[in-house]
């Protein structure tokens, strides 16, 4: 095993879980490179713990002094780049380019983190009555955790710590169990960066680690990203027990077609936004809606190219997909594509069966894509995640909108076009978080909040940016008068 039994870091230590292991495989390959522990509620006491008694020290630490953690993070972050990206490849299957874009997007909230002493500033008014002023300090709240998904292990985690612990919180990450590799090496580089013992800790875990979590009575709040159901779960119980909640949760998203969309820079971002990380991403786009004449022009380039991918292993620097993330995840597709075959959709580019040469144990599926979908079929309208994308042909701009409508979800939708007049009605009218106008990926930069609507978002505050300030902090208003 390439990184062996993985520990928690708790109080500034590395320890070992009593609880038991799941073997962690590389996807690609088929082969174990690493066992993660099943950590126990009473390890999850310890961490909380540790939080707990490290929280009142770090507060009291100077916004400036705190940035600075996060400059040394960033510079060791820099400086294993490229390690961390292929950690990344082995363990999720995304490709080296897609991972080394994971890894700068996660260098890029850490930057954002280190504005923290203009981004916790509050605001006054003086004289709100006569020889009375009036001001909001933004203060950190306590101990906060992250619930981490499979599919930017790496990257989701750093859309919440680094913004909480800038603020002055101490922080508990519990990785995926599926890919918790790349978030243990980079606990590695905050041992190194020394932060406080109890400011950062990690623990490794499934179900029972993350009911800890959200039980825990020194626990103030949870961020978490994963699928509706999971979502809902978690909001739910950390709601019943007082906590902050901020959960981003799953997705459906549509890519609106207009006739006059410029296909030749339509197609490569729709086949992106599809095809990429193996279509296991919330701003992933699942149905295509082409509109009017548009649908077999379009339906004959997405086909095209979407069947000239190079599906193999990530680290093959040719390679333009990988594989799904484990076996698991491969029935589920598998599962799906058959369903939409029951259904009636017309399976016009069927991506099972791929061999990849060299790695007969890999869990790849290629590039698939349905034709005649309906909104009412299961593949319209559950979240696949996976390769597998359903084209829609509609009337008009209208009967578009009234599909997205229909989902119950409303992560991301585009809209490709050379009106500005459809481009305006557009990210005035669909409820969904995260909008593109002749953006196949609408991915927030680190400075915005990562939107939500819908289903696949419960709580109040995104992470990211200023809604992750304000997610970490309460506001404490203080009215003075004096004699």
């Amino acid at each position: 095993m390439e990184y062996g039994i993985l520990r928690n870091y708790v109080d500034g230590e590395w320890v070992a879980s009593s609880g038991e292991t799941l073997e962690v495989d590389n996807p690609a390959t088929g082969e174990v490179i690493a066992r993660v522990p099943l950590s126990t509620p009473e390890e999850v006491a310890q961490a909380v713990a540790a939080a707990k008694a490290a929280f009142e020290e770090w507060r009291e630490t100077p916004p400036l002094v705190r940035a600075r953690y996060m400059f040394r993070l960033k510079g060791l972050m820099e400086e294993h780049f490229e390690d961390l990206a292929r950690t990344i490849v082995k363990e999720h299957g995304k490709t080296i380019d897609e991972a080394r874009g994971e890894m700068r997007r996660a260098i890029e909230n850490v930057e954002v983190a280190m504005a923290v002493p203009s981004l916790m500033m509050g605001y006054n008014a003086e004289d709100i009555a006569e020889g009375i002023d009036e001001e909001a300090v933004l203060q950190p709240v306590g101990v906060f955790c992250c619930v981490a998904p499979f599919n930017f292990p790496a990257m989701v985690p750093f859309w919440f710590l680094p913004y909480a612990v800038a603020c002055g919180n101490t922080y508990i990450v519990k990785p995926s169990e599926v890919c918790p590799v790349s978030q243990n090496r980079l606990f590695e580089l905050m041992d190194e960066v020394d932060f406080p013992p109890g400011v950062v800790n990690l623990v490794n875990g499934s179900k029972e680690t993350v009911d800890a979590l959200l039980t825990h009575p020194d626990v103030a709040g949870v961020s978490f990203v994963g699928s509706t159901p999971v979502a809902k779960h978690i909001y739910s119980t950390a709601a019943a027990h007082g906590k902050r909640a901020q959960c981003q949760a799953g997705a459906k998203n549509c890519l609106v077609v207009m006739p006059d969309a410029v296909l030749d820079r339509a197609v490569p971002n729709i086949i992106s936004s599809a095809f990429g990380t193996a279509g296991q991403r919330c701003l992933a786009g699942a149905l295509v809606l082409a509109v009017g004449e548009v649908y077999e022009p379009l339906k004959a380039r997405l086909v095209d190219a979407a069947s000239r991918i190079k599906v193999g292993y990530g680290l093959d620097e040719a390679t333009q997909m990988g594989p799904v993330v484990s076996k698991k995840a491969l029935d589920r597709i598998l599962g799906y594509i058959e369903k939409g075959l029951e259904e009636g959709a017309e399976l016009i580019l069927d991506g099972r069966g791929v061999q990849v040469e060299g790695y007969p144990n890999g869990y790849f599926v290629g590039p698939t894509i349905f034709d005649r979908v309906r909104p009412e079929m299961t593949i319209a309208r559950e979240e696949i995640f996976g390769p597998v994308l359903g084209i829609i042909p509609v009337a008009d701009f209208d009967e578009a909108l009234g599909i997205i409508e229909g989902i119950p979800y409303g992560n991301a939708a585009s809209l490709f076009t050379s009106s500005g007049k459809w481009a305006r009605e557009f990210k005035y009218r669909v409820k969904c978080g995260n909008i593109g106008i002749n953006i196949g990926i609408a991915a927030p930069i680190a400075s915005f909040p990562f939107g939500g609507m819908k289903d696949s978002f419960f709580g109040d505050l995104h992470g990211q940016g200023r809604d992750a300030i304000q997610f970490f902090t309460d506001r404490k208003v203080v009215i003075t008068r004096w004699f």
